[in-house]
């Protein structure tokens, strides 16, 4: 499969501190790649720095055969990267209306309008007019998905959609994420659930302390090999590690 994205040597600081440590990793277009590991291993950090919301401080950004390690955010979004942050960050006096026509506003073609995102994501349809403050976390976490899907992207990066989310509502997500992928969407997903991230991606890279300690197809891996590299135990035999 083509490369669309890859990472090379990635270091990440917040101030002093050192968030990522020569982290490499790479993306097939028209894939779904899981990112996990314990809290603080560096996975919104990985997500922020791909979308350009944190600057890298060495290594690469590779997009499209494109070197955009210095790009600007505005620049990443146009050449059709978007980010759904953890916590959804969306604008809660804007109504779902306003929210996804923010991300329209950067779009880099009209692949998805309003119509096409309704279609999408019927829960929210019915809330257009709402602000989005009044909305339940399932329909925020929609809202936030379809305001990056409004930009047009061919990488989606979400970052904890299913955090706090009753299993119907994130069952109901994944859904439709498996229907981006049908229309082309390549997905990066960093999900805190093991067994969904096996069963919903191609492949696995699991952070550890700001490093990758483990990354492989999904099919070459063994639940117990990932949670060894999840803690940082010693290896089981056979196990993909970098």
């Amino acid at each position: 499969m083509t490369t669309l994205l890859e990472v090379t040597g990635l270091e990440v600081f917040y101030g002093d501190f050192q968030a990522l440590f020569g982290v490499s990793l790479s993306v097939a277009q028209g894939g779904a790649t899981a990112l996990v590991g314990a809290n603080g291993a560096g996975k919104t950090t990985l997500l922020r720095a791909i979308a350009g919301a944190q600057p890298a401080a060495r290594g690469s950004i590779s997009y499209r055969d494109q070197n955009l390690t210095t790009a600007p955010p505005y620049q990443r979004i146009a050449q059709g990267i978007a980010l759904v942050p953890e916590g959804r960050k969306l604008f809660p006096s804007l109504t779902v209306e306003e929210n996804i026509q923010v991300g329209a506003a950067a779009a880099a073609s009209k692949q998805w309008p309003l119509d096409r995102i309704y279609e999408t994501f019927p829960m929210i349809a019915r809330r257009r007019g709402q602000r989005a403050s009044t909305l339940s976390g399932g329909e925020q976490q929609a809202v936030a998905i379809a305001r990056a899907l409004a930009a047009a992207p061919t990488l989606l990066l979400l970052d904890e959609i299913s955090l706090g989310l009753a299993p119907l509502i994130v069952e109901a997500l994944y859904q439709t994420l498996a229907e981006l992928r049908q229309a082309g969407t390549t997905l990066v997903i960093v999900e805190q659930d093991l067994r969904r991230a096996m069963d919903s991606c191609d492949d696995l890279v699991c952070l550890l302390e700001g490093r990758v300690a483990l990354a492989a197809p999904v099919p070459a891996l063994t639940r117990d090999q990932v949670v060894a590299a999840y803690f940082g135990e010693t290896a089981t035999s056979g196990e993909t590690a970098t």
